[in-house]
């Protein structure tokens, strides 16, 4: 069959447009790598027959080049069906541009388009069209940034717990000589049960960040991302293999393409996989990484981006939790129609609503087009 539509197929799409967002952030933030005061989001819209797919990457601007000057005549005249076909065309027309970053960004928010857009013309929710394998997920609440006070990190932890959610997690690295204090201080803020995770970015170097596992530890700490950069397997599996068995060793937000998991999950680099819709090629290349920790039964939790993870969260058994990021909550709330919020700690889809489940505010977009 060709991946171009037929009269016995799902109609054509028809138009494909990218925008970019740029939304302040409330005050300056930072992590143990780096400082931001905004966040880039690249919006992409699909049409067929009078349906609408929305996808998005939280990306640099230069994704939206990519998808209008490259990407859009390879998906324009294609079924919805296609998509597989589509996703490797996409794939192959960016390989001398490098398939990494901006351009997985790129064809992340373009595939999550066509699959909303897919479930869309079926009339169904997204989990519907994957096969659901439970009616929601659990969400841990994030933040924490090392911009905050510590009565600014106490105040928004103990909320996320009050809200109900079992686990939270907050930022580490920036100035180590201050980790411990501010690990004491988040850990004391917390009801008894609730898990304390932390996320250093990749700040630290190997020995550093077996030390810090090993305070961390002590203080009750059940999850530490990134100790040293994602880029070093071999010092994830270092530090996996050293930290006490309490403390899970998680990485994988980095992952741009299904394959590049393969070190994390067969090197034994991690305890948790994480994977992320908008970068990791889209809902296509993030059902091949789940199948793939299914395969090695490691766990697989969503790296930020919640509106778009919840569908994926429920309809694939290797997922076991949605980061529920403050930053990313605050505008797809602000941003989405159907945004959804977690009840008890767990986020669970609309099923009332077909394909993702949300739509663009458009008045509200308007303000932040860059």
């Amino acid at each position: 069959m060709s991946p171009r539509a037929s009269t016995t197929e799902m109609p054509a799409i028809e138009r494909l447009e990218p925008s970019v967002l740029v939304i302040p952030t409330p005050a300056p933030e930072s992590d143990g790598t780096l400082v931001w005061d905004h966040t880039t989001m690249v919006i992409v819209e699909v049409a067929a027959a009078g349906a609408h797919g929305l996808g998005y990457s939280y990306t640099h601007a230069a994704a939206a080049a990519v998808i209008e000057q490259t990407l859009a005549d390879i998906v324009v005249g294609t079924s919805p069906l296609a998509h597989t076909h589509t996703w490797m065309e996409m794939r192959r027309a960016l390989r001398n541009a490098g398939t990494g970053g901006i351009a997985a960004g790129a064809i992340s928010a373009v595939d999550m388009a066509i699959w909303d857009l897919r479930a869309q013309m079926l009339d169904l929710p997204l989990v519907s069209v994957l096969g659901a394998v439970r009616a929601s997920v659990p969400a841990y609440g994030s933040g924490g940034f090392t911009s905050y006070s510590i009565a600014e990190l106490e105040k928004q932890l103990s909320g996320f717990a009050a809200a109900g959610m079992g686990a939270v997690k907050m930022k580490v690295g920036r100035e180590p000589a201050r980790d411990v204090e501010r690990m004491a201080a988040a850990r004391a803020a917390l009801p008894a049960g609730v898990e304390l995770y932390i996320d250093a970015n990749g700040a630290y170097r190997r020995k550093q960040a077996l030390s810090v596992a090993d305070r961390a530890s002590v203080l009750g700490v059940t999850w530490f991302e990134e100790p040293v950069t994602s880029d070093d397997h071999e010092g994830l599996r270092v530090v996996r293999d050293g930290a006490a068995s309490g403390v899970r060793i998680a990485a994988g937000e980095y992952i741009y393409a299904p394959e590049h998991a393969g070190p994390y999950v067969i090197g034994g680099a991690v305890d948790v996989l994480q994977a992320d819709v908008t970068r990791c090629f889209g809902v296509t290349g993030f059902l091949r990484i789940a199948a793939m920790a299914e395969a090695f039964n490691l766990p697989l939790s969503a790296h930020t981006a919640p509106a778009a993870h919840i569908h994926l969260g429920c309809a694939l058994p290797a997922v076991i939790s949605l980061e529920h990021f403050v930053d990313h909550v605050r505008i797809e709330e602000m941003l989405f129609d159907g945004a959804r919020a977690p009840v008890a700690g767990n986020l669970s889809p609309d099923l009332s609503r077909a394909g993702m489940g949300i739509s663009l505010r458009r008045t509200e977009a308007a303000r932040f087009a860059a």
